[in-house]
C-alpha cells in the first residue's frame, strides 16, 4: 500500500472482541496502514492477536475491568462516551475511525482529520429505537431507566457526528441514513470482500470434520440451503428455521450469538435444520462452495456474507431490504422476498429453485468481484489524499 509522507495515523475502532464485518474491514485498514495503532473501547488480548497480529492495541480507562466484565459492554453505555473522549489522539495528523456506535466521538486536535468509515449510526439509538424500547417497557422502572439513558445517549450521538470531518458510508443504504440522522454527507465506498481460501491450519483436522453441541460429528448433507450469520434477534433466522420446519429442505446455520439457544429451541425435533456454532474461515468457505444458495432473512447495512457466497458462484435468497438492494439483482445473482415472514421466505426458496438452472456460477463470482479488498483500498486510500491533501 502506498504511504502517506510526514502523516501520524490513527486506527479507531468501537470494540475488539468478536471477529464480524466490520473486524474484517478493520484489518484491512490495518494492512493499508500497518504502523497505525489501534485505539478501542475494549478489547480482548487472545483475539487481537489471533486477527491483527502484532498491531499496536490501546484501550480506554474501561479496558481495566476484567475480561467477563468487558464482553457486557453494552451494560455500561453510559459509560462508554466518556471513555471515548478520553482517548488521546493529540499527536495523530490522521485518524480513520471504524465505527459502527459510539468512536466517532473521538475528540482530535484542530489539524488532524477525522474520516469516519461509518457502517451504521447507532442501531437502537435512530431507527430500531422505538421495538427496542417497546421490549424495555416490559422491564418496569428498570425499562423506564433505560429508555432516559437512551434520551441521553441520542443526544450525545448527534454531537459526537458533528466532531467527524468526513463521513464515509458502507453502502447507499447507510449514507442515506447518516444524511438523515446526521445531516452529514457521506461518500459511499463498499466494505472489502474476499473469497475465504485461507490456508487450512497446520493442526487443523484434514476431513475438515465440524461437531454439533454435543460432540457428534455433523454430517454434511449432499444438498442443503445455508446461513453465516451472528445469531442475534435483527438477523430474523427465526423466520428462516420456521420457513424451513415446513420445507422440509436441509438448512445448515454457522453462527454463534445470543439468540442461539432460543434458536436452537425453535428447531427442536427438526433433523433437517444444523447448528454449527463458529467456524473458521477454511470450514465456512468449505459449506459455501457446496451450498445450494445462501439464505438472507434479515436487514443489514450491507451484508458481507451475501457477497462472500456469490464469490463462491453461489445465488442468494434475500429480504428486498436494506444493503442486500445494491448486491441482490433478480434473477442475476439470487432472488428476493418481500416480507419477513416464514411462508414468504419459503415461496421465495420456491422461486429460486424453479429459476435455479438459470444462474451461471461464473456471472455470479465476477458480479461479486466488485466488491474485492484491491477496489476498497483503492478507493479508500483517494479519498484519504483528497481529504488530506497528501
Amino acid at each position: 500500500m502506498r504511504n502517506t509522507p510526514h502523516k501520524k495515523i490513527a486506527l479507531v475502532h468501537d470494540y475488539l472482541l468478536r471477529f464480524g464485518g466490520a473486524e474484517r474491514v478493520l484489518r484491512v485498514m490495518h494492512e493499508m496502514f500497518p504502523d497505525a495503532p489501534i485505539y478501542t473501547v475494549v478489547y480482548d488480548e487472545k483475539f487481537v492477536r489471533a486477527f491483527f497480529g502484532q498491531a499496536i492495541v490501546q484501550g480506554t480507562f474501561l479496558q481495566r475491568l476484567p475480561l467477563c466484565v468487558r464482553k457486557k459492554y453494552p451494560y455500561f453505555s453510559l459509560l462508554i462516551p466518556t471513555a471515548v473522549e478520553h482517548l488521546d489522539l493529540s499527536e495523530f495528523d490522521i485518524v480513520l475511525s471504524s465505527c459502527s456506535a459510539f468512536c466517532k466521538g473521538i475528540i482530535t486536535s484542530p489539524g488532524t482529520v477525522h474520516i469516519c468509515y461509518c457502517h451504521t449510526p447507532v442501531r437502537f439509538l435512530w431507527d430500531w429505537t422505538h421495538p427496542y424500547a417497546s421490549d424495555l417497557a416490559k422491564k418496569g422502572v428498570r425499562g423506564l431507566v433505560s429508555k432516559i439513558v437512551l434520551h441521553l445517549l441520542r443526544f450525545w450521538d448527534q454531537q459526537a457526528a458533528r466532531r467527524v470531518d468526513y463521513f464515509v458510508a458502507n453502502s447507499k443504504h447507510v449514507s442515506s441514513r447518516i444524511k438523515k440522522y446526521y445531516r452529514k454527507d457521506a461518500k459511499v465506498i463498499y466494505p472489502p470482500v474476499s473469497k475465504l481460501n485461507p490456508p487450512i491450519p497446520y493442526d487443523a483436522p484434514r476431513s475438515a470434520e465440524v461437531f454439533d453441541e454435543n460432540g457428534r460429528t455433523c454430517e454434511k448433507p449432499k444438498t442443503y440451503f445455508l446461513i453465516v450469520s451472528q445469531l442475534r434477534p435483527y438477523k430474523q433466522i427465526d423466520i428462516a428455521i420456521d420457513a424451513f420446519k415446513k420445507l422440509g429442505f436441509p438448512l445448515i446455520i454457522i453462527g454463534e450469538g445470543n439468540a442461539k439457544k432460543r434458536l436452537m429451541e425453535l428447531a427442536r425435533g427438526f433433523e433437517n435444520i444444523q447448528f454449527l456454532g463458529f467456524q473458521p474461515d477454511y470450514i465456512v468457505a468449505e459449506y459455501y462452495k457446496n451450498c445450494k444458495a445462501l439464505i438472507f432473512p434479515g436487514e443489514e447495512d450491507f451484508g458481507m456474507t451475501m457477497a462472500e457466497a456469490m464469490l463462491f458462484g453461489k445465488p442468494v435468497l434475500a429480504l428486498r431490504k436494506g444493503g442486500a438492494r445494491e448486491i441482490l439483482v433478480e434473477g442475476l445473482n439470487g432472488e428476493f422476498f418481500e416480507d419477513p415472514h416464514p411462508l414468504v421466505l419459503a415461496d421465495g426458496v420456491r422461486r429460486l429453485l424453479e429459476n435455479y438452472n438459470q444462474y451461471s456460477p461464473l456471472v455470479i463470482e465476477k458480479w461479486a468481484e466488485k466488491f474485492s479488498k484491491e477496489r476498497f483500498q483503492k478507493q479508500l486510500f483517494e479519498f484519504i489524499e483528497e481529504c488530506c491533501k497528501i
